[in-house]
């Protein structure tokens, strides 16, 4: 049998669809950002089989439609609270940023008492910092936009990977006595990292 996977439209009530057969086992739907619906089935399922499970699901769909175009409108409303920025208002950023992360390091390597080599400010858009096995620290310039506590947050946890090289519950523990609320700061960051990003 032919394992490509194989595509075609369909449409149950309210939804419109697109049937992506494979060499899957069972029936799944996704909704993508823009709202397109898939529907992944396995290579036997009929076109019947596939729109009686999308009319299933519809109020589900039509849900989770609905959330994805509530979050692109929230996106676009922040965007429209960002000025525009040009190539000297990036420089000022990234020359601000090294000086906060070289205090900030400094001032919380010394109270949870470790060490560290290389500071280094990167333009990354999808990571915050980073810690290496030999302590070189990265760090993404964008967090100076951020409230100072978030910023604290990615220095503490940079540092607390020189002592943890991982993510266990005593890095953890680790983070939450230099920091009880960082929780708080981590929730920041997820529900606003992207707009950051979009700097």
């Amino acid at each position: 049998m032919d394992k490509r996977k194989a595509a075609e439209t369909g449409r149950a009530g309210l939804v419109e669809f697109e049937l992506v057969r494979s060499s899957r086992r069972t029936l799944a739907i996704q909704v993508s950002a823009d709202g397109a619906v898939t529907v992944r089935a396995p290579w036997q399922c009929s076109r019947a089989r596939a729109k009686a499970f999308v009319e299933e699901k519809q109020g589900w769909i039509l849900r989770k439609q609905e959330e994805m175009r509530s979050r692109s409108r929230e996106k676009e409303r922040k965007k429209g609270q960002l000025p525009e920025w040009g190539a000297e208002d990036y420089k000022r950023g990234r020359v601000q940023a090294a000086q906060v992360f070289a205090q900030r390091t400094a001032y919380f390597a010394g109270r949870m008492g470790v060490s560290y080599g290389r500071i280094t400010i990167r333009d990354q858009k999808t990571r915050w910092g980073s810690c290496s096995a030999k302590g070189n620290l990265n760090f993404n310039w964008r967090l100076v936009l951020a409230p100072q506590k978030v910023l604290d947050y990615v220095v503490v946890h940079e540092l607390a990977h020189r002592k943890e090289m991982n993510h266990s519950p005593r890095f953890w523990k680790l983070v939450e006595e230099e920091m009880p609320d960082y929780l708080q700061q981590k929730r920041w960051l997820k529900e606003n990292g992207e707009l950051l990003m979009a700097r």
